[in-house]
């Protein structure tokens, strides 16, 4: 019988755990490309000072690049934790993500690599609408896709459909959470001929090989 299979990654941009899983996503973006279903969930959506966060971030940081081997840079330490007035949220890249995905449903994950990697390496404040369209636009050329920056940027900040949209998909992901009984993000489940399987979250971090042979083995069993 042929084996049925759908993934659900679960996720926020601005979180550090999700960045550690980048490689296995990336894997799977290339693997099961039309498997793959992003479900934002919505933690870090809401502004609040960075401030308020930064020595716990860096302190979580550190250990998950110990862990992992995904570096954090100086520059992310400097440009965007230690920036005066900073903010931290996660809404202008998750709308991003939404209004991407209506383009093609593969430039999310690709985008969501796209702004870790602004972030996490480059040291660039992805709460920060700006800097959130400069990655989108550049993700979206990549892929023959044109926006123009100004346009995308006002649809970011006051396209209300776009936000109920991205409302609804956070929601939605929560929902399903629930559901599963799982908690925190990354978390990857694998529909597989229609039943929910939770892939331990140390499944995430060992690269995309690692991933994929877990989900083989899953498949094999079903």
């Amino acid at each position: 019988m042929k084996t049925d299979i759908e993934l659900q990654y679960y996720f926020d941009p601005l979180c550090g755990w999700c960045y550690a899983s980048a490689p296995a996503l990336a894997g799977l973006a290339e693997n099961f490309s039309g498997q793959l279903k992003m479900f934002p969930s919505g933690l870090f959506v809401g502004g609040r000072p960075i401030s308020s966060i930064s020595d716990h971030a860096w302190r979580n940081d550190q250990r998950i690049q110990a862990l992992t081997g995904q570096r954090f840079s100086e520059d992310y330490l400097q440009n965007v934790l230690l920036a005066p007035n900073g903010v931290f949220d996660s809404g202008p890249a998750t709308r991003a993500l939404t209004a991407l995905g209506e383009h093609d449903a593969m430039l999310e994950p690709r985008f969501l690599h796209a702004i870790q990697i602004a972030r996490y390496l480059k040291g660039r404040d992805t709460s920060n609408i700006q800097e959130v369209v400069t990655v989108a636009v550049q993700v979206a050329a990549e892929h023959d896709i044109e926006l123009t920056a100004g346009t995308f940027a006002e649809r970011l900040r006051n396209d209300s459909a776009l936000q109920e949209r991205t409302l609804e998909r956070m929601e939605d992901t929560q929902r399903q959470m629930n559901i599963l009984g799982i908690r925190g993000v990354p978390q990857l489940v694998a529909l597989i001929n229609g039943e929910a399987r939770v892939l331990s979250g140390e499944a995430l971090y060992h690269g995309p090989a690692h991933l994929i042979a877990a989900l083989d083995e899953l498949c094999a069993d079903a």
